[in-house]
C-alpha cells in the first residue's frame, strides 16, 4: 500500500484564497469610505440623483465583492478539508493492521522501549531463581497425615484456595486442647472482678493463646480456629489453605502419607517477580552498586532489572562474586531455573545512548536500510533506525524516541506484508 501524497493544488488555492480575501476586503472598504462620505451641504436635484447613483453603484459593488468573498472562503475551506482527509487516508493506508488471531499466528509481540546505556560486551552468566520475598513453604509444625489433595503441581492458585486436607492424632489433640482452653478462658472472662485471682486469670488467658498459636503453627487460618471452637465435631482434620496467590511448586504430598513435624509439603511462589543470580568478575562487580539498572536476557526475551544485593565475597573456585537482581515477570513467561545473561551499564552516570532490541526486531527495508515496526493507531508502521552494535543476538539501535512500542517478535511477517503491499517508508 503506497501512501498517496496530498495534492498541491488545493493547498495552493487555499493559500491564494486567504490572501485574496484580505486584499479585497481592504480594497472595497477603502473604496466605500472614499465614495460614500457623508454629505455636509445641501444638494441640488441633479446632484441628489448623481449621489444616489453613486451610492447604488457602491452598494452593488459591495454585494458583488461579498458574494465573491464567500465563494473564495468556501473554496479555501473545501481545499483544507480535502487536504486533511487526504492526509488522514494516506496515514491509514500506510499502517499494516492485524486482528488478534493474525497477531497470534504470526507471533507478533510488542515491547515498550526505554533509552539505555548498556554495554553489550559487559555480560555475565546468570540463573533465574524464585523471589524469596514472594515464596512460602507449606510445612506444618506437627506430625500429620495427608488425607486429600485439592491441587496439582504447577497449578496457579489464589489466596484462600484449599491445597490439602490434613489430619492425624497430633493435630486432633492440638485442636481439642485449644477448644478446652478457649472454653475455659471464655468462662473466666464472664466472671466479675475479684472472683478469682489476677494470676489465675492471666494463666487461663495465656494457656488459651498458647493453644491458638499451636494451631497457627500447623497453618490453620484465624477463621478456621474460630469455627473450631463453635463446632468441635470438626476436630481431627482441616483444609490447608493457600496463604498467597502463587504457583504450586516442589509438591511432595501423597494421600495417606504420614509426615513428621516441619516436613515441607509444597511451595507456593508468586512468579510476578523473579530473582537473578549472576556471577561477576571482580572488575565487573566493582562497576555495580545497589540499585544499579541491568538488562537480563533469557533466550530471545529481555527484561530490565535492578541490583538488590551483592555477596562481597569471591568464590575460591570460580573467582567470581555473586550479585542478586530483582526482575519483573508480569506475564509469568519466565521460570525459576532458566539460564540467563546479565548485561551491565556502560558507565555509571552515562547518558542514555539508544535502545536494545533482539535481532528478530530488525528487518531490511526496500532500500536495504535497517528498520523496525512500531505499533500506533491500531496498526504497525516501519521506521528506519541505525544499528550501532550487534552482540549475542541483541542490537543497540538509535532513531527512536523513548517509550516507543516496538515489535520484538514477528517483524519478519510484517516485513513480508509490507513488501507485498509495495509500501515504502520514504513516502512519509
Amino acid at each position: 500500500m503506497k501512501i498517496k501524497s496530498v495534492p498541491a493544488l488545493p493547498l495552493l488555492a487555499a493559500l491564494n484564497a486567504n490572501a485574496m480575501l484580505s486584499h479585497l476586503v481592504n480594497h472595497f472598504v477603502s473604496h466605500a469610505q472614499f465614495n460614500v462620505a457623508p454629505c455636509t451641504q445641501p444638494l441640488s436635484p441633479p446632484s441628489i440623483r448623481q449621489y444616489d447613483r453613486t451610492n447604488s453603484s457602491v452598494s452593488r459593488a459591495l454585494l458583488f465583492s461579498a458574494a465573491l468573498l464567500l465563494s473564495l472562503f468556501a473554496l479555501s475551506s473545501s481545499a483544507v478539508q480535502a487536504s486533511s482527509e487526504s492526509t488522514e487516508a494516506a496515514h491509514q493506508e500506510s499502517l499494516l493492521t492485524l486482528n488478534a488471531e493474525q497477531r497470534q499466528l504470526a507471533g507478533v509481540e510488542v515491547a515498550q522501549l526505554s533509552a539505555t546505556a548498556f554495554n553489550l560486551q559487559a555480560v555475565a552468566t546468570a540463573q533465574l531463581v524464585v523471589d524469596k520475598d514472594k515464596t512460602i513453604t507449606i510445612a506444618p509444625q506437627l506430625d500429620m497425615q495427608v488425607l486429600k489433595r485439592h491441587v496439582v503441581p504447577g497449578q496457579q492458585v489464589q489466596k484462600g484456595q484449599p491445597l490439602l486436607t490434613i489430619g492425624g492424632a497430633d493435630i486432633a489433640a492440638a485442636q481439642a486442647d485449644y477448644v478446652n482452653a478457649a472454653t475455659e478462658w471464655d468462662r473466666i472472662k464472664r466472671m466479675s472482678q475479684g472472683t478469682i485471682s489476677a494470676s489465675q486469670r492471666m494463666q487461663t488467658e495465656v494457656n488459651a493463646e498458647l493453644k491458638r498459636a499451636i494451631l497457627q503453627s500447623v497453618m490453620m487460618s484465624t477463621k478456621q480456629i474460630a469455627e473450631l471452637a463453635t463446632s468441635p465435631s470438626s476436630i481431627g482434620q482441616f483444609q490447608l489453605l493457600a496463604p498467597i496467590n502463587g504457583r504450586v511448586q516442589q509438591d511432595i504430598a501423597t494421600v495417606g502419607q504420614v509426615l513428621t513435624a516441619g516436613t515441607p509439603l509444597m511451595q507456593l511462589t508468586d512468579e510476578s517477580y523473579l530473582w537473578v543470580e549472576a556471577e561477576l568478575t571482580p572488575l565487573q562487580a566493582d562497576q555495580v552498586n545497589m540499585g544499579t539498572d541491568v538488562l537480563v536476557r533469557v533466550g530471545s526475551r529481555t527484561r530490565e532489572g535492578v541490583i538488590i544485593g551483592r555477596s562481597h565475597e569471591i568464590n575460591s573456585q570460580t573467582r567470581t562474586e555473586q550479585v542478586l537482581v530483582r526482575m519483573a515477570n508480569p506475564g509469568h513467561d519466565l521460570h525459576a531455573g532458566e539460564f540467563a545473561e546479565l548485561y551491565l551499564a556502560a558507565n555509571q552516570g552515562a547518558e542514555p545512548l539508544g535502545f536494545i532490541v533482539p535481532d528478530a526486531a530488525l528487518t531490511r527495508g526496500g532500500d536495504g536500510d535497517w528498520q523496525v515496526f512500531i505499533e500506533q493507531d491500531g496498526g504497525f508502521s516501519a521506521v528506519e533506525v541505525s544499528v550501532v552494535e550487534r552482540q549475542r543476538g541483541l542490537s543497540f539501535i538509535r532513531g527512536l524516541v523513548p517509550q516507543t512500542r516496538v515489535v520484538v517478535s514477528g517483524a519478519f511477517f510484517l516485513a513480508s506484508e509490507q513488501a507485498k503491499s509495495g509500501f515504502d517508508i520514504h513516502n512519509h
